[in-house]
């Protein structure tokens, strides 16, 4: 046997341990009608409405609950998306998801919003496509669980001798509708039968049957009535149930609708339409068996539908949206109205929606929709997650992206979203820094909760995601990138497609955009200046010692002793310079020593009393003062703007090395981008000292 042959023989013995045999035959389950209702007395769920299947789905993953500004809120893990592996996750809208679940949880429970049509509303590119597509997926995989199970029927002609011509020339006719079994017990048995069913269940566990057979069905139960003079026993003999899989692809119980040009669209893809060849076998184009349910709304039963662009519907359509959301109920063409239960999702941006409330002809559709916002992001780590999932080291192959340069493009796109604060103290990058759970002096809860409810507009309009994945991924391709895409090299690609970007109204617009990308380098430059400076006062043992020396001299200050000299062994006064030296690296003022420096001995004392030791690290404030005094210490002899000259001695080329290393191991920098953000910063750092030195004398 050729080596070629045996790999194929390996591959196909490893698909057939894969397949899951049992797993199909149980998900291909065929039954009478009697079985089918000793699985409703002990599963009841088979018999759920579709927004209550789709809720108990998403209930299925689990939830978080935290709060946030005094809020309670919701995270479902779902939306996490952890059938796919997070291909489709949502990031930064626990707020609207939360909206919408407490909407299918209200129209599961039957309180009235099983009646209306959900629209998701936002900006462009702002996942309303992605959470429909999330619940379609959830849906689909949920049917094919022991809890999400759901059971339709077919008509089967067995030995009846069909002289009337019931079944045509087929031996079966499964519903078209893949409706509930249940709707085979005749209206006037239904309540003894459910009171059986229901005896011992919660209120909310109880089995409903709503709705009648659908045209098709209707006629073969009717056909058959006569045939047997009404005897329900045989006629039910006829019936095999089967359990549904939903599935958008074979088009069972997920639809979805598009607009398309009206001359090539009508509202029979919605309702279905006559089989022009079997009416020469049924004679009537108004028999049932000659005509195909299979619009949108009909193969939807059970699950949902998704209309994409909702409200670029032409007219015609809405009249059976309407209906379909209000009645639970669709009129195809010559045939009476069928019953539906699914439900119906849609989702439009903002042009359209201000389009429905001016007109007046739309009352009945604004009357009968939720709307759901769907905002932009508006939180800094939350967008970093959307881009770190596309261009994350999983994805990009042979090109190394430097630190921060994803999220300086995603602090750019927040900023574009946020309006500009009312507090004269405020600046628009604080206020991203806010929302991003930072702390900043003056500012509690209370005042991010007010920043936000006065910021009615904000998360509707700015940049989409898309315009900065198109330009990250221009930069990965770029020639000018070499080995390694730079946050430069992403802020000039999004400055220069400025010029060109299809939204952006005026020249206005366009100029505050350019301004955003000039506070973002600003940033950006904070950010590898501080970072340089971490790396280059790493040196962990002299950062203990000197807090160790701070802290000394702490105590004595604050207690009024005198400290120990370790050198000379004479006790001396605190030393006053070396704490404030320290102090002034995060702005503490001469006024607020006193303050800071009791926070920091009662932070002390109190882990102390829970019998923890004290490190510096769990101080944010007293580590960043401790490592830009260590830096300024060591600047000098590490002579970092020697860079900018391209003279640099052996001895100070070692130390650089050492920081070089400490950035590519700590901070994730490669070799080129080490380098360059290296060069960057002694460049800052000259442009410091030349201004330091043209500055007049006193």
């Amino acid at each position: 046997m050729s080596t070629e042959q045996k790999n194929k023989n390996d591959l196909m013995q490893m698909i057939a341990s894969l397949h899951d045999v049992k797993s199909y035959q149980e998900l291909s389950w065929e039954g009478s009608f009697a079985d089918y209702l000793k699985i409703v007395q002990k599963n009841p769920k088979v018999a759920d409405t579709a927004f209550k299947r789709l809720y108990d789905m998403i209930l299925t993953y689990g939830f978080e609950e935290y709060t946030e500004y005094k809020k309670k809120i919701t995270h479902y893990k779902f939306f996490e998306d952890p059938i796919d592996g997070g291909k489709d996750a949502l990031y930064g809208l626990d707020l609207p998801l939360m909206k919408l679940v407490n909407v299918f949880r209200s129209a599961a429970m039957r309180y009235g919003t099983e009646k209306r049509i959900l629209l998701l509303h936002g900006p462009v590119g702002g996942a309303k496509s992605t959470i429909v597509r999330l619940l379609k997926k959830g849906l689909e995989s949920y049917s094919k669980t022991p809890d999400g199970a759901l059971y339709a029927f077919i008509w089967d002609k067995g030995a009846l001798e069909d002289k009337g011509l019931i079944f045509g020339s087929a031996q079966e006719i499964p519903c078209p509708v893949h409706e509930d079994p249940l709707h085979l017990i005749p209206f006037e048995l239904r309540s003894k039968i459910l009171h059986e069913i229901n005896v011992n269940l919660s209120v909310e566990q109880r089995v409903m049957i709503e709705g009648d057979l659908c045209p098709s069905c209707r006629y073969i139960y009717k056909e058959l009535v006569k045939h047997y003079h009404g005897d329900w026993t045989k006629i039910i003999d006829h019936v095999k149930v089967r359990r549904v899989i939903l599935s958008e692809k074979d088009r069972v119980g997920i639809g979805t609708f598009q607009p398309k040009d009206e001359k090539n669209q009508d509202s029979t893809e919605l309702t279905g339409d006559i089989n022009y060849r079997k009416i020469a076998e049924y004679g009537s184009d108004s028999d049932p068996r000659a005509f195909n349910f299979d619009g949108e709304f009909n193969i939807a039963n059970r699950g949902m539908i998704e209309f994409v662009e909702v409200l670029k519907l032409d007219v015609a359509f809405l009249y059976d949206l309407l209906g379909a959301s209000q009645e639970h109920k669709v009129k195809p063409k010559k045939f009476a109205q069928t019953d539906i239960d699914e439900v119906i999702i849609g989702h439009t941006n903002e042009a359209e929606y201000n389009k429905l409330l001016s007109n007046e002809y739309m009352e009945a559709l604004r009357d009968r929709t939720v709307k759901i916002d769907v905002p932009y992001i508006t939180k800094l780590h939350e967008e970093v997650k959307v881009y770190e999932k596309d261009y994350g080291p999983h994805r990009v192959s042979g090109k190394h992206i430097a630190p921060h340069t994803i999220e300086m493009a995603a602090m750019w796109a927040i900023l574009t979203r946020l309006e500009e604060p009312k507090k004269a103290n405020l600046t628009l990058m604080q206020k991203l820094k806010l929302y991003d759970g930072k702390t900043l002096p003056g500012f509690t809860e209370d005042n991010v909760k007010e920043l936000r409810k006065e910021a009615r507009r904000e998360g509707l309009e700015g940049i989409s995601p898309r315009y900065i994945q198109d330009k990250v991924s221009n930069a990965l391709v770029s020639d000018i990138a070499g080995g390694c895409v730079n946050p430069f090299m992403v802020i000039n690609e999004l400055e220069s497609g400025l010029k060109h970007h299809s939204l952006i109204k005026n020249e206005e617009q366009k100029k505050h955009y350019r301004e955003l990308l000039a506070l973002v380098k600003e940033e950006y430059e904070d950010v590898v200046k501080n970072e340089v400076q971490r790396a280059i006062s790493a040196d962990e043992e002299a950062i203990s010692r000197l807090c160790a020396n701070y802290v000394d001299n702490l105590k004595a200050y604050t207690q009024k002793e005198k400290v120990k000299n370790p050198y000379t062994g004479q006790y001396e006064e605190p030393d006053e310079r070396l704490m404030r030296s320290i102090e002034e690296k995060i702005d503490i003022p001469e006024s607020r020593k006193d303050d800071f420096r009791r926070e920091i001995m009662n932070y002390i004392g109190a882990l102390s009393i829970d019998g923890k030791k004290f490190d510096y690290r769990t101080n944010e404030r007293l580590h960043k003062a401790l490592e830009l005094k260590l830096f300024e210490d060591q600047k000098d002899s590490i002579k970092l703007t020697s860079l900018v000259s391209s003279v640099v001695d052996k001895d100070t080329q070692e130390k650089i090395d050492v920081v070089k290393s400490r950035l590519i191991k700590n901070y994730g920098y490669c070799e080129t981008c080490a380098t360059d953000v290296l060069n960057f910063v002694a460049s800052i750092f000259a442009r410091g000292d030349i201004k330091e030195k043209r500055q007049p004398q006193n």
